[in-house]
């Protein structure tokens, strides 16, 4: 099952072909989507993982998995 610990948010906006929702055109739009997401009910510990600490906590894993 996915969820908030699965997902993360990219910052690549090239080659969508300008098909991005409303109020989210480029990262200095993330502001915008911080504050839906918290308008739709998601914690601030759900916010961080999907905006970074995910991805953090993978890389983190794969670097002492890859280290000898």
């Amino acid at each position: 099952m996915l969820g908030a610990d699965h997902v993360g948010i990219g910052s690549d906006f090239d080659g969508v072909s300008g098909a991005l929702p409303e109020g989210l055109k480029s990262v200095a739009d993330y502001p915008n989507l911080i504050e839906g997401l918290k308008a739709r009910g998601h914690s601030d510990e759900t916010i961080r993982k999907v905006l970074g600490g995910n991805l953090l906590r993978v890389w983190g894993r794969v670097e002492a998995l890859a280290t000898p």
